[in-house]
């Protein structure tokens, strides 16, 4: 039986039969399946980072023209009073305001 065994070894080539290249093997076949941070995981990892740094950018944009609108706001009178009257439909004492709602 071990001849049997040995007769088929012996048709491997050399390299191949390595005990480094035999753990290699062992080695990327746990670390791309079994490992907590195999590839898939750490594909959705890297899908999350780029999608969490474009909000970081949304983010940051969107607070930049709001600082804009606040120091427009506090600064310019003509800008407060359109504010109020779109925000908090307040009007002058002589006017009128008429609402139009859109179905």
């Amino acid at each position: 039986m071990w001849k049997k065994f040995r007769k088929k070894v012996n048709l491997i080539p050399p390299f191949f039969r390595s005990l480094y290249l035999l753990a290699l093997i062992v080695f990327g076949v746990w670390m791309f399946v079994f490992d907590e941070n195999n590839l898939l995981i750490q594909y959705r990892r890297f899908t999350e980072l780029s999608s969490l740094l474009e909000k970081k950018e949304y983010y940051l944009e969107q607070i930049s023209k709001t600082d804009k609108e606040f120091n427009e706001l506090t600064t310019n009178p003509a800008t407060q009073e359109k504010f109020a009257r779109e925000h908090y439909r307040m009007k002058r004492d002589n006017e009128d305001v008429f609402v139009i709602v859109e179905e």
